[in-house]
């Protein structure tokens, strides 16, 4: 039983973590697209993005599918129909994290084809997503 309780701990902290990526990464992207490509603001943002993503975000994404996996199997979620939700939604929040490297590889290149309020629109995706996963998680509805 204490095992499970740290698995939880870490899976929660995993996951506030990448949260916090996913938020925040399009954020930047919405201040990237105003900069000049060659500017030294959007080095600058080239930067901040590249760091967010291999540092923060990609391992917090790792712990959190691997601890949310072992939870499952050591609680014998695996055959209840809210989790196969959540699994479905964190699978299209994984989706979206690997369109926003390919996003930030764009950037990175001086190739960006989308406007900041493109960028700001992509921003709420994440929060609906975490919103239906904790609903899932709490409510337990099927």
């Amino acid at each position: 039983m204490q095992s499970f309780l740290w698995i939880k701990v870490l899976h929660i902290v995993a996951m506030v973590a990448w949260m916090a990526g996913m938020l925040y990464l399009p954020r930047l992207f919405v201040y990237h697209a105003g900069a000049a490509t060659d500017s030294d603001q959007a080095r600058t943002f080239v930067v901040m993005e590249r760091r967010l993503m291999r540092m923060i975000m990609l391992p917090a994404l790792l712990v959190t599918w691997a601890s949310g996996l072992a939870l499952a199997v050591q609680a014998g979620f695996l055959g209840q129909g809210w989790l196969h939700g959540k699994l479905l939604l964190v699978m299209v929040l994984t989706a979206l994290h690997g369109y926003f490297g390919r996003v930030r590889k764009d950037f990175a290149q001086g190739e960006n084809h989308r406007s900041a309020t493109f960028y700001r629109i992509a921003n709420e995706i994440p929060t609906l997503l975490l919103v239906g996963i904790v609903i899932l998680v709490v409510v337990k509805p099927f």
